[in-house]
């Protein structure tokens, strides 16, 4: 009796160890996705402080790898500028799942990397370098490096492509257009307009008289644009994620490019005649654009270029706004996994 438990004992362990082995070679990507032990980043848990040089000394940014897959690694670059990777904390709950490799990461003057106090620093040629140096430092390739920006990230993406294409194996451009002037006639003629005329009045007379550091001015913009058009949920509904995000803002980064005002760039910002629509037709990588209805930017404009670039996709989100990653979640992460199961696979079509 005693003989026969033992047989049965070793026939059950010889045919899981089988099973496993059978399964690890089937899909030897997702068998290793979670193991850190061949990596330099397991004793942070996946995270890196990399060395960027700029023209104003070394500084370093803060990066965090989830996952192991030589062909798909996704670098998130994050909106603002000046916020934090902290937008993209859902991915977690759908890249793992499909043994995709994602990495946060914030920009230089981000909550998490070093903040150096000089202006000259927010150029977008700078950034562009900045992703660059990242890249190397990951170890990414035209053989799996992927960016993803969405919003200011977005411009950096476009931006990065047209110098950088050779380095991509996939552009994703998420919520933002190619062009700032085409942004803002968007923002003042299209969206303003949707607000209560009053609201509206409110917020422009305190613009013009730049009363931007008014608790009333924020209070109005998240109640009656923000939940319109930034994140279709009530205020007190946001996820603790996207509350954080803004609360790790650095005002200093956003102000020199963005600018106070939310409908359109003004004033001095930078990025305030920011337009590559004319370069875009040079993008051959695979790429996807990502648009939403109720977004801040013009959803027929991201259409465009998905047919500008030469190998484009459009993707849109019905129910979503700036920040569809939340509030047409399914949609949108459906669609992206879908692009990047394609370009993996070869079988990526444009359209």
């Amino acid at each position: 009796m005693k003989l026969k438990i033992l047989f049965y004992s070793l026939l059950s362990i010889l045919l899981f160890s089988n099973c496993e082995q059978k399964k690890e070679e089937e899909n030897p990507i997702k068998a290793h996705y979670l193991d850190f032990s061949k990596r330099d980043d397991q004793f942070t848990g996946g995270i890196k402080m990399i060395p960027i040089t700029t023209p104003k000394g070394t500084f370093k940014v803060w990066t965090k790898t989830v996952g192991n897959n030589p062909k798909i690694k996704v670098l998130l670059l994050h909106g603002g500028p000046g916020l934090t990777h902290e937008l993209y904390e859902c991915f977690d709950g759908y890249f793992p799942n499909e043994s995709i490799e994602y990495i946060y990461y914030d920009q230089l003057g981000s909550y998490y990397s070093d903040q150096p106090n000089d202006d000259s620093l927010w150029t977008n040629e700078r950034f562009v370098e900045e992703v660059e140096q990242v890249r190397i430092a990951l170890g990414a390739d035209s053989s799996n490096f992927y960016v993803l920006g969405q919003s200011w990230g977005g411009i950096l993406a476009m931006e990065y492509a047209l110098k950088y294409q050779k380095n991509l194996k996939g552009l994703i451009i998420s919520n933002m257009m190619a062009s700032i002037p085409e942004y803002n006639a968007y923002a003042q003629e299209v969206l303003a307009p949707q607000m209560d005329p009053k609201i509206l009045k409110e917020l422009q007379e305190m613009e013009k008289n730049n009363d931007f550091d008014n608790p009333k001015y924020s209070e109005l913009l998240f109640k009656y644009y923000y939940t319109e058009h930034i994140l279709r949920k009530p205020l007190e509904e946001w996820p603790e994620s996207i509350n954080r995000c803004f609360k790790h803002i650095n005002p200093n980064v956003y102000v020199f490019m963005q600018g106070h005002s939310e409908f359109g760039i003004t004033g001095n910002a930078s990025l305030k005649n920011w337009d590559v629509k004319n370069r875009l037709k040079t993008i051959t990588v695979p790429t996807l654009t990502i648009g939403a209805k109720y977004d801040t930017m013009d959803p027929e404009h991201m259409k465009w270029i998905a047919n500008e670039v030469q190998n484009g996709r459009f993707l849109f989100c019905p129910n979503g706004s700036h920040l569809s990653q939340y509030d047409d979640q399914k949609t949108y992460f459906t669609g992206l996994i879908k692009f990047l199961k394609d370009v993996d696979n070869g079988t990526f079509k444009k359209g």
